[in-house]
């Protein structure tokens, strides 16, 4: 196939070219900074550098590319600002689809994240809401990834991938990630809110997977084991070497469910090589 690589330097960007390359794809990579462009083509991809934000720059690339697919992997959280993270999946997204509409493009797979269904007392499913009556910094999250959804619907074919918070070299779960900083100064709570991990190399095998499933549906992409933090927590301390971490109030807020994989794991045939958030934090730990 001919591919259109939105986010082709990020965490699930970079995993990607390479696997899809593999494959005999061809695959057009897009990065905003010129200084990138040798290092996707040494992987086998061909650059094309523009602005998500440029609607105008972002169609004429797609345009070019004439893709049988656009692979929607843009994100914005290398510095942990939400806020403009939010902004991209809004607008960063309107301006993909659009493009891609306008080049004649039928399908897209898009990237989201599965912690933003309503509240509940089990594991969230693909057909459990999302959590619109949120406010606050959770009310923008989730505005902003409703926003993301509604315009990748717009594709005549279209798959959208819920992942669970990423883990692994490169993410924030990582020995020199943003989170093990938090745990190394106590800042990382062992409560009762349930987490649903993927290791990143999970997601992108995932991504990959993803051209050929049936188009027109929500996927979580997720392992195993959804988690309380007060499971999850002393092991990533461990891994990671913080100290272990401090006792938290008892309680969770009920969209802290976790994720349920069972749809990609028995109707997709996505079997995640880390089926545990334990065997891939004791694998990233032994690494380093």
């Amino acid at each position: 196939m001919r591919i259109f690589l939105a986010g082709a330097t990020g965490v699930i960007g970079r995993r990607m070219v390479p696997l899809l390359v593999a494959e005999g794809h061809q695959v057009t990579a897009l990065t905003r900074k010129p200084d990138r462009t040798a290092a996707l083509r040494a992987l086998g991809a061909e650059p094309v550098v523009a602005d998500a934000y440029d609607r105008t720059g972002i169609a004429a690339a797609v345009a070019k590319a004439a893709p049988d697919v656009v692979l929607h992997q843009l994100t914005d959280l290398a510095t942990g600002d939400f806020a403009a993270n939010a902004a991209l999946r809004r607008q960063g997204t309107r301006n993909l689809v659009d493009a891609a509409l306008a080049a004649g493009v039928r399908r897209m797979v898009a990237q989201s994240i599965a912690w933003l269904y309503e509240a509940g007392d089990e594991p969230a499913d693909e057909t459990t809401p999302l959590d619109l009556t949120a406010t606050e910094a959770r009310g923008r999250s989730v505005g902003s990834v409703a926003a993301l959804e509604a315009a990748v619907h717009e594709m005549p074919e279209w798959v959208v991938l819920r992942y669970g918070r990423l883990y692994g070299p490169g993410t924030w779960y990582a020995p020199d990630g943003l989170a093990a900083d938090m745990a190394r100064a106590g800042k990382l709570a062992a409560d009762d809110e349930v987490f649903s991990f993927v290791h990143a190399d999970d997601a992108v095998a995932a991504a990959v997977r993803s051209l050929t499933w049936p188009a027109g549906g929500a996927v979580n992409v997720c392992d195993d084991e959804p988690a309380p933090g007060r499971e999850w927590v002393p092991a990533f301390c461990a891994a990671v070497g913080a100290p272990p971490p401090p006792p938290a109030d008892a309680g969770r807020q009920g969209w802290a469910r976790g994720a349920d994989n069972h749809y990609a794991r028995k109707h997709l045939g996505w079997v995640p090589r880390y089926p545990s958030w334990r065997d891939g934090f004791a694998a990233f730990a032994t690494s380093t």
